[in-house]
């Protein structure tokens, strides 16, 4: 709310709600859902051989391997790489800003 002859400018809430309109990635119907939950690989890289625990990466599995599985010794190039598997892991439907437009094109 501004004084005399002030005019009101914009406020936090609505600067904020904009921000987060433009980037929470959202829609795309069924398959935008589908997307958001990593595809059919998931969000997470590693897949345990022998309880198909998933770990994002192989320090995270490695650290799953120790306290889950410590009688059995831990080898890496067993753990299933589920995004060569899968072919990547989201396909970015209805992501917001992912199509960089240069200045000029349409």
């Amino acid at each position: 709310m501004g004084g005399k002859a002030k005019p009101t400018k914009h406020t936090a809430k609505e600067i904020a709600g904009k921000v987060a309109e433009a980037t929470t990635n959202k829609g795309g119907g069924k398959a935008g859902a589908a997307d958001r939950k990593g595809g059919a690989a998931g969000h997470a890289k590693f897949k345990c051989p022998i309880c198909a625990q998933q770990a994002p990466d192989i320090k995270s599995m490695e650290a799953h391997h120790d306290s889950k599985h410590s009688k059995v010794p831990f080898e890496p190039e067993k753990c299933a790489n589920m995004h060569e598997v899968h072919g990547g892991t989201t396909q970015g439907i209805a992501v917001r800003g992912s199509i960089n437009k240069k200045k000029g094109e349409k």
